[in-house]
């Protein structure tokens, strides 16, 4: 950068010195972060209720102006008035956010604002009850713009933006048909209980939002590195880049949605129910069901309950949350064996499981900042395997494929999501054999490891299941039906389930 554009930054940055240290330092430019936000608000137009607004009132999805600017003390007196118990500062990275969402973004935003009349009474009503302050409601629109179907390029996904194993030590379930860090109701639930943890360590809500994006381990690091200082501010450039973003885009959401009318921005107007119910039901039942009968849009549905990956509901596990339109609860009540019997065989049977019956092939969405390529599954195959080659998670694997359990079928195509630089080393997979696969990664060709995968055998009142590579015993007992993991453990003498070994053979009880 230039001399003298440094000059200008730095003297930018001192006409708000009185707002915070970081004012002190030069402000370079690139570290002004404003793709996340832009990402996310283009994300917004995928939203159903979205799409079907655009569809409906596409004047009011246009900006009515071309924005309106204002100096930095009409922006700082404005943030000081709004209600809030944290501290919200006011700096030229903020501004800049700012004018994100009030210019850049400013028709994108509208449908956060519309967006934001059904999702923060949720919010605010179970924040209330963790006693959290009302004003981290804000945390959910820089988080994922209201979007409760968001991925980011990590994986993080939902309305709060879990990661896979946040979201399971919160208490969220996340298999192949069921990923509740989508459900707004559980994950704000969960990350009420995040947010109350990471106070208990911080004492300061500024340090527990900064850690809520980058986590515990981060902050404490920034804190050591910076000689102990607990001002955000303060350890502002030890915090991940992305972190350094996120408290300016707090404030700029703050700002933008309470002065939105100043900005002369109107809320898209979103045909969301305004009156909701939750039912359960205790029997596997598939949203196109409901949808053929009962006459309600099936995309309605699907962003009523986002939860359910394939749309189908599997109550026969346990039971499980169906929310309707409230004027459509009675109905559903009175025509719920109509609806269960409905093309039964083809919604509930085990193949469509896994996958949207109404698609011939089922679509993985696409991972930002990853590259798509496909793996078309050999004989001798199985998951562990697969992950180990692509270097990619099991879980990301079923979680791209809808996969349910570990079940793979030679000749099935595979989407995995690779870096796109390393796409073209990848794509190559899918023609090698095995034992080249297998020596990419540096792992020995044996007899054992490229036999088909061994399938459960019966003796007497026991099956009996080889482990084989990728295994846990976890994923090994979903593939039986009315088995537990501690049964399993028992039976076999387990007492540290996470090394179980390849080819131990295991005993399970069949069940009649």
């Amino acid at each position: 950068m230039k001399f003298k554009t440094l000059l200008v930054l730095l003297f930018l940055a001192g006409l708000t010195a009185k707002a915070s240290p970081i004012n002190d330092t030069i402000i370079l430019k690139s570290e002004i972060y404003t793709e996340k936000i832009t990402q996310d608000l283009d994300s917004l137009v995928n939203s159903w209720y979205v799409k079907m607004a655009m569809k409906d009132f596409p004047e009011d999805f246009k900006a009515d102006s071309v924005g309106v600017e204002f100096s930095d003390s009409v922006y700082k007196e404005r943030i000081i008035k709004i209600n809030s118990i944290i501290k919200l500062s006011y700096n030229s990275i903020i501004r800049n956010h700012i004018q994100v969402y009030t210019i850049k973004q400013r028709d994108k935003f509208a449908a956060v604002l519309g967006l934001m009349n059904y999702y923060f009474p949720l919010i605010e009503d179970i924040f209330d009850s963790y006693k959290l302050p009302d004003e981290l409601k804000y945390m959910a629109v820089i988080e994922s713009a209201l979007n409760v179907n968001a991925v980011s390029r990590t994986g993080a996904t939902g309305l709060w933006q879990f990661m896979y194993s946040t979201g399971k030590l919160y208490g969220l379930t996340i298999n192949s048909l069921v990923d509740e860090r989508r459900d707004p109701v559980k994950a704000t639930h969960a990350a009420a209980k995040f947010i109350k943890d990471l106070y208990s360590i911080y004492n300061d809500w500024i340090l527990v939002i900064a850690a809520y994006n980058c986590g515990p381990g981060n902050v404490n690091k920034a804190i050591r590195r910076s000689g102990n200082k607990k001002d955000y501010w303060d350890i502002y450039y030890r915090l991940p880049r992305e972190t350094r973003g996120y408290i300016p885009q707090y404030v700029a959401a703050a700002y933008a949605i309470n002065y939105y009318t100043e900005h002369k921005i109107k809320p898209l107007p979103l045909n969301i129910p305004v009156s909701t119910d939750t039912i359960m039901v205790n029997q596997d039942i598939h949203l196109n069901q409901i949808s053929e009968v009962m006459r309600i849009p099936l995309g309605e549905l699907r962003a009523l309950n986002p939860q359910y990956r394939s749309g189908l509901i599997p109550g026969s596990a346990k039971p499980m949350s169906l929310t309707l339109p409230l004027r459509h609860l009675g109905d559903f009540i009175d025509l719920k064996d109509t609806i269960m019997s409905y093309k039964a065989d083809i919604y509930l049977s085990r193949l469509s499981r896994t996958a949207d019956p109404t698609r011939s092939t089922y679509i993985p969405v696409d991972v930002k900042g990853k590259t798509r390529v496909h793996y078309t599954v050999k004989d001798g195959d199985n998951l562990g395997f697969i992950s180990e080659w692509f270097r990619v998670g099991l879980s990301d694997i079923r979680y791209w494929n809808n996969i349910y359990r570990n079940t793979i079928r030679v000749g099935q195509k595979l989407a995995i999501f690779v870096d796109p630089s390393k796409a073209e080393f990848y794509s190559k997979f899918d023609t090698m054999s095995f034992a080249e696969k297998q020596q990419m990664v540096g792992r020995p060709v044996t007899v054992n490891t490229v036999a088909a995968a061994p399938e459960p055998q019966f003796d007497g009142e026991y099956i009996t299941y080889t482990v084989r590579y990728g295994d846990t015993i976890w994923d090994i007992v979903k593939m039986f039906d009315n088995v537990s993991t501690s049964e399993v453990l028992s039976l076999n003498n387990i007492t540290e389930p996470s090394k179980i070994k390849v080819g131990q053979v295991l005993k399970i009880k069949k069940k009649s």
